[in-house]
């Protein structure tokens, strides 16, 4: 089985902690040249150094803030001037604070919608014809296990991961012939700072403790335990590599089971 991602270049948003992160170490095991996007530069640079470099690779980060779609546009432009190849992109941002539904505020939806399908549309476009050059691309959405059945408490987050959904099954249809794969990959309850606000965030509304409530959750985990953000990472990756070329336009939950859906 062909896992090798050598002379590969992933660009991976969101890398500096967290699944990001994690999918970024994994991608650089496996032989790529890794190019960090985030917005804190000193948290890049922590990162960066934590990459493997085994096979001579040569890793790269871009500072640009996911909630400024112009800026991060601007960013991976001016990256792209100077290193024009990437194959492999990883669309990963944190999402947002949660509450219920009817209480969300118009411009809740809009920053969303902003920070997640503008952003992943923008970046595509960017890498799209060096992908199309190789002959050689994997596009990859971190979502949500929302997409297949709504998280209660997340509704602004619920909404908008359905459309990166949609938007990410739409553009696999298109692109797939020039040799890029565009699939999702769905954490469920994945240890990250993100899990660690859902908990606080019930535990405040359910008035019991923060470590009642996340007993509770892993309870409802068939494996009884969280994913953890390495675990996501594995699939990440493996769907960067030759081997998953045919597996096109799908999502794919990491959840030990907990979606109610097929």
């Amino acid at each position: 089985m062909n896992l090798d991602l050598t002379g590969k270049t992933a660009l991976v948003c969101g890398s500096t902690q967290g699944i990001g992160r994690a999918s970024a170490i994994e991608l650089a095991l496996l032989g790529a040249d890794v190019v960090l996007m985030a917005r804190n530069e000193q948290a890049l640079k922590t990162t960066l150094n934590e990459l493997d470099t085994a096979k001579a690779q040569q890793h790269r980060y871009v500072v640009a803030d996911f909630s400024q779609p112009d800026a991060v546009a601007k960013a991976i432009a001016e990256h792209l001037a100077q290193f024009p190849d990437v194959q492999i992109l990883i669309n990963n941002t944190g999402g947002p604070a949660g509450g219920p539904l009817i209480e969300a505020k118009s411009e809740e939806f809009v920053q969303t919608f902003h920070n997640h399908l503008l952003n992943n549309q923008a970046l595509v476009q960017a890498v799209f014809p060096a992908m199309k050059r190789a002959g050689y691309g994997r596009i990859v959405n971190i979502i949500s296990t929302s997409i297949k059945q709504p998280i209660v408490g997340l509704g602004v987050s619920n909404t908008i991961r359905g459309a990166v959904a949609q938007w990410a099954k739409t553009l696999s249809l298109e692109i797939a012939h020039f040799g890029i794969t565009v699939n999702n990959v769905l954490p469920g309850y994945t240890r990250t700072a993100r899990l660690d606000s859902v908990v606080s965030m019930r535990a405040k509304t359910t008035g019991k403790t923060e470590e009642e409530v996340a007993a509770q959750m892993e309870r409802e985990i068939p494996t009884k335990r969280f994913v953890t953000a390495e675990e996501v990472a594995a699939a990440v990756a493996f769907l960067c590599t030759p081997a998953a070329a045919s597996i096109n336009g799908i999502n794919v939950p990491v959840d030990g089971g907990k979606t109610g859906s097929l």
